[in-house]
């Protein structure tokens, strides 16, 4: 599916995603991106419906011919004080601090944000499969928090991120059982709770 700009006006459009909401370790982090006008790609979708491969050859698409782009995150200790939901748009705030480019618009994937500036902005439920910038933010939000997982899966290797990137798996679960959490898990979590009060 060919996926499409958001607007034909001449307005410099930011899409916003985050990658690693629902997870049980791991920061939260989200993209903004800023393509040109006439950005075309096929293979551009949700990342969540690409392949690895083609996940990390958009990535360098995007990061070489967008107008600006950037990726923040927010710690797990962040996350626990002021929930993941607040998390999440704290940091694609961040993310559009970074550009280098101010949009005059922005994109949100999902149906919560809370106003940048004084920055007009559209939320958009499931965005990320109907516009490019919100996908290519979902892209480059998704690979850049896959890669930070698999750095951490060198210090940690029993709870498996380089595979679940810290997603609640029956194998994450019965790690957390038998060597507890550790200083990245979201200690607020339902999951991460629920998992050391059960086994």
């Amino acid at each position: 599916m060919l996926l499409k700009h958001y607007s034909g006006k001449p307005l410099t459009e930011a899409g916003c995603d985050e990658a690693g909401r629902g997870c049980l370790a791991g920061p939260v982090f989200a993209a903004a991106v800023i393509l040109p006008c006439d950005f075309e790609n096929e293979l551009l979708n949700d990342s969540k419906k690409l392949s690895e491969k083609n996940r990390n050859l958009l990535r360098t698409i995007i990061e070489k011919e967008a107008i600006s782009w950037a990726v923040a995150s927010v710690s797990p200790a962040k996350i626990d004080e002021i929930n993941i939901l607040n998390a999440s748009i704290l940091a694609m705030h961040r993310a559009i601090d970074m550009l280098e480019k101010e949009p005059e618009f922005l994109l949100i994937d999902g149906n919560r944000f809370k106003k940048y500036k004084n920055i007009p902005h559209a939320t958009i439920v499931k965005g990320d499969g109907k516009y490019m910038s919100i996908a290519a933010a979902s892209i480059l939000a998704k690979t850049y928090r896959d890669a930070y997982m698999r750095k951490l899966h060198g210090k940690f290797p029993y709870y498996g991120w380089d595979h679940n990137k810290g997603y609640p798996t029956l194998q994450h679960k019965l790690a957390i059982r038998e060597h507890g959490n550790c200083i990245h898990h979201r200690k607020t979590f339902r999951s991460v709770i629920q998992t050391r009060l059960e086994f």
